[in-house]
C-alpha cells in the first residue's frame, strides 16, 4: 500500500510551519541560558523542549507521509482569522487590562470561532460559566500556587 505523494503547497507550508517552530523552541533554550535565575528558566525551557519534540515529529511524520490535501483543507477561513485575532488582541491587552479581561477576550474569540451548533440560551449559560470557572482557575493557579506576578 503506497502512501499518497503530495507536491503541494498545502504540504511544503506544513512543512515550513513544523521548521519555523522547531528553530523557534531552539532559539527560545537558547535565550534561557543567559537567564540569571534558576527558577525563571525551569517553564520556557520545559515548553522550549516540548514544542522541539512536537514540532520535530510533526515535520517527520508530513515528511514521511504527505497529506493528500491542500493547505487548511476543509473549513471557514473566518473562522480562524477570528481565532488568531482573538490571541493576539488578548495577548497585547494583558498588559493593559489584567490577565482576567484580557481571558475573557481570547475565550469569547475563541468560542465563537468554535460553535459550529446553533447558539441557544442553556449553552451560551453553560459555556460563559465553564469559562469563568477556567479562567479563574488558572487566575488562582498561577497567581497563588505557581506565584507567577499576573499584570
Amino acid at each position: 500500500m503506497n502512501a499518497p505523494v503530495s507536491n503541494s503547497q498545502g504540504q511544503l507550508g506544513s512543512l515550513l510551519t513544523s521548521a519555523f517552530f522547531v528553530f523557534a523552541g531552539v532559539l527560545t533554550l537558547y535565550d534561557t541560558t543567559g537567564y540569571t535565575d534558576r527558577d525563571s528558566q525551569v517553564f520556557p525551557q520545559t515548553v522550549a523542549i516540548l514544542l522541539i519534540i512536537t514540532a520535530g515529529i510533526s515535520f517527520i511524520t508530513r515528511f514521511l507521509r504527505p497529506l493528500g490535501e491542500d493547505g487548511f483543507g476543509a473549513g471557514v477561513w473566518w473562522r480562524r482569522c477570528l481565532l488568531i485575532a482573538t490571541m493576539l488582541l488578548a495577548c497585547f491587552v494583558m498588559p493593559y487590562v489584567g490577565f482576567l479581561p484580557a481571558g475573557v477576550v481570547a475565550f469569547v474569540g475563541g468560542l465563537i470561532a468554535a460553535m459550529h451548533d446553533k447558539w441557544t440560551k442553556s449553552t451560551v449559560f453553560l459555556y460563559l460559566g465553564a469559562g469563568a470557572l477556567i479562567m479563574v482557575a488558572f487566575f488562582g493557579l498561577f497567581k497563588f500556587v505557581l506565584l507567577v506576578p499576573l499584570p
